[in-house]
Formats: C-alpha cells, structure tokens, sequence
C-alpha cells in the first residue's frame, strides 16, 4: 500500500491557489482589531513591515525549494543546508504549533457557521471533512482550495466596495491616528499581521507534488505573497478609513460592523459566508502542509516510519493525514485555542529564522535572490519574536525543549540498538 515519493500533479494556478488560500484566512477578517489597538491607524505601517520581512523570508523559501524540490518546507531545507538537527527544530515546531493552529481555525469556521452550542461538533466535522477531501488527492485539495478562495475574495471587494461608497470616519490618517502606539505599537502590528503572510510555507511543503517544481514554486511563492500584500492592504485602509482606529480596535468583527457603517447592511451574511470560507481555506491548506512535513519527517525517521507511506491511488501521505486530523480533532474537541495557541507564533518565527539561515548558507550559483534579504528575513523574525508576549516565547520554547529531548532519546536508544 506503499510507494516512496509522492507524485507532481500540480501546475502554477494550484500552487499559487493553496497559497492565497493559506494566507487570505480568517485573519483578514480579524487581524485588524487588535492590530489596531496596538497602533491605531499606525498598523498600516506595521502592515507594510511585515510585508517586507514576510518578502524576505519568502523569497528565501523559494531559493530553497528551487534546489530542493521535495516535501517538507523548511524541515528539508534546515537538514540539506545547516545540518539534521536544525532541520528537526524547524519541523517540530511547525507540527507542532501548527495543529494547535488546524483546531484553532476549526473552531473560528464554527463560530460563523455553527448555531450556538454546536461549534465544537461543526469543528469536528470540519476538521474530518477537509481531511477526507485531502485523502481523494492533492488534485481534490487543489480544486476545493479554487472554490474557497473565490467565494472569499468576492466576499471582500463587497466590503470593499461599502467601504469605498462610505464618508471616511474623522481623523483616521492624521499624525495622532498614526503614531498612536508609538514605534513599539507598530511593531505589535506587524507582528500580529506577520502571520497573515505565513501561508506561502504551504506551497514549499508540497515540493514533490509540484510539476517543474525549481520553476513553478519559486513564482508561485512571489505570486501568492503579491496577492495576499494586495487584499490585506484593501480590506486595512477600508475598514480604518470607514470605522476609524478606536472603533476598529473595539471590534469582534471589523469588516462585517464597516460593512454595516457603510449602510450595506444587506451584505453582512456575504460577509460571514465569506469569513466561514476563508476559516476552511486556511484550514484546507493546514492540513496539507502538515501532512507533508510530518511525512517527510516520517521518511528520516524523526516522526514514527508508520507514517511515511503514500497511498498508492490518491498518492497522498495518508497515514500522516489521518493521525495529524485525529489529533486536531481531538483538541478541537477538549480545549479552546482560539486565544491560546502562542507558542505558535513564537514555533512560525522559528521556521522562518531557519529558512533564512539555509538560504544564507547556500551556494552562489544557485542564489536567485541579494543575500540582504535573507537578512532582513531574518532580523524581522528575531525582532518580532521580541515584541510576542513572554508567556508566548516561553510556551514556545517548552514545545521546542520537549522535541530536542524526544529526537535526543530516540537517537540514543536507535544507537544503542
């Protein structure tokens, strides 16, 4: 029931898809408020930081996995280009943090989706319902990601649109607005809006599902990233513009109560339609990329070899995408993460410091991108990693403490065997 590698099946539209569908989540319909009461209007900056050491780490990415084009995302990257252990920190991390962030993003589907009292089972079936989808094969992911992601961008240029049809609420962009927080308040932002860009990772972790992978994922990677930079940009201005920077900071949904400032009251349920889609497309993707990482983890041993099998019809790592949904499942069921999952915030940074070193690190006849950038990619996540609230940074790592000494025994009991 096994074959040793997975098969390429996606072109650039795919590739550029399941990125769009990780990074325009249910953030964008959130990101804003307390991003805004870090910053007060002053987050646009904050955004276009995070913009540029996103970039930074992005174009590191597709460095990478234009030399490495197999599973895993930074995980194979970190072990091909500074060695095994770095290249496990990274990939811990990412399991790691990131399924707390798949019950997570179930949990805030629900939220829109579920009458009240039945979030958590609409979580379940979320969860079990994109992991089916993921089992029939990446081809499937592909499509429903298409589907998702355009019923959540037309959702957005509605708000947009009410947002352009409404009087700018007073003083939005005047200097007090602005520098409201002060520099450590934009940074705050950028922080909280960094996360917003994280999704393009999805894309590397599918290396051996990409056809002309050296090609097609470093343009999908740039692509994607523009995308995202493009509708986050949209949606800040307008909701700051139309409901102003307290009033933004003061809201459970921006975008749905600017919608309603604009008098479009009619469209607030395209609104949730559209914040319940973007939930599943980052859950979507969530799902694939993890599967990925653990299955090329799996394939050097650093998870159980149980899981380093590929279905040999739908050419998927099923093994690792059932046990990564049971987990989720499982959290989802017993616990709420929606406001306690810091340590994947601090796990994410980590990811993306390791890729920028393995970016460094290589060779000058493959380098596609200046050495600054990697740079600054990598300055950007060390400073944003100082801005996380300690408990983040401290849960964060405990999580990486707990995989260095699990990968320690296991290659003390292999050598003793």
């Amino acid at each position: 029931m096994t074959t040793p590698s997975l098969e390429r099946r996606l072109g650039l539209g795919d590739a550029v898809f399941i990125g769009l569908g990780s990074m325009i989540g249910a953030g964008v319909f959130a990101a804003f408020a307390p991003a805004a009461a870090a910053a007060g209007t002053g987050l646009l900056v904050g955004l276009a930081i995070a913009a540029v050491v996103a970039f930074g780490n992005a174009t590191s990415s597709a460095q990478l996995a234009a030399v490495h084009p197999t599973s895993g995302g930074t995980y194979a990257y970190g072990r091909a280009e500074l060695g095994p252990w770095w290249g496990f920190v990274a990939g811990w991390g990412f399991v790691i943090g990131k399924l707390a962030s798949c019950a997570a993003m179930a949990l805030t589907f629900a939220a829109y989706a579920a009458p009240p009292g039945w979030e958590r089972p609409v979580a379940i079936l979320a969860v079990a319902a994109l992991a089916t989808v993921n089992l029939f094969g990446i081809t499937r992911t592909a499509q429903l990601t298409r589907i998702i992601v355009v019923v959540a961008l037309l959702s957005l240029a509605v708000a947009v649109a009410a947002g352009v049809s409404s009087p700018d609420a007073p003083g939005w962009f005047d200097a007090e607005a602005v520098w409201s927080g002060g520099w450590y308040g934009i940074l705050q932002s950028a922080g909280l809006l960094f996360f917003a860009f994280a999704g393009y990772a999805r894309i590397a972790t599918m290396g051996e599902e990409v056809r002309d992978p050296s090609r097609t994922i470093p343009r999908a990677i740039v692509l994607a990233f523009a995308g995202a930079v493009v509708v986050y940009a949209a949606v800040g201005v307008t909701v700051l513009s139309t409901l102003g920077p307290a009033a933004t900071a003061a809201s459970t949904e921006p975008v749905a109560d600017a919608v309603a400032a604009a008098g479009w009251t009619w469209a607030l349920p395209v609104i949730r339609v559209g914040a319940a889609a973007a939930s599943l497309g980052a859950l979507l993707a969530l799902i694939a990329g993890i599967g990925r990482t653990m299955f090329a983890m799996a394939r050097e041993s650093d998870l159980p070899r149980f899981l380093a099998a590929v279905h040999p019809r739908s050419h998927v790592p099923y093994r690792a995408e059932i046990a990564l949904a049971v987990i989720a499942v499982a959290i989802a069921g017993m616990v709420d993460l929606r406001g306690a999952i810091g340590f994947s915030s601090f796990g994410v940074l980590l990811y993306y410091l390791i890729a920028n070193l393995a970016a460094l690190r290589q060779r000058p006849d493959v380098r596609r991108y200046p050495r600054v950038l990697q740079l600054v990619g990598a300055a950007g996540c060390v400073i944003l990693a100082l801005t996380l609230p300690w408990q983040s940074v401290v849960a964060g790592a405990a999580v990486v403490l707990v995989g260095v000494v699990y990968r320690a025994v296991r290659l003390r009991l292999t050598k003793a065997a």
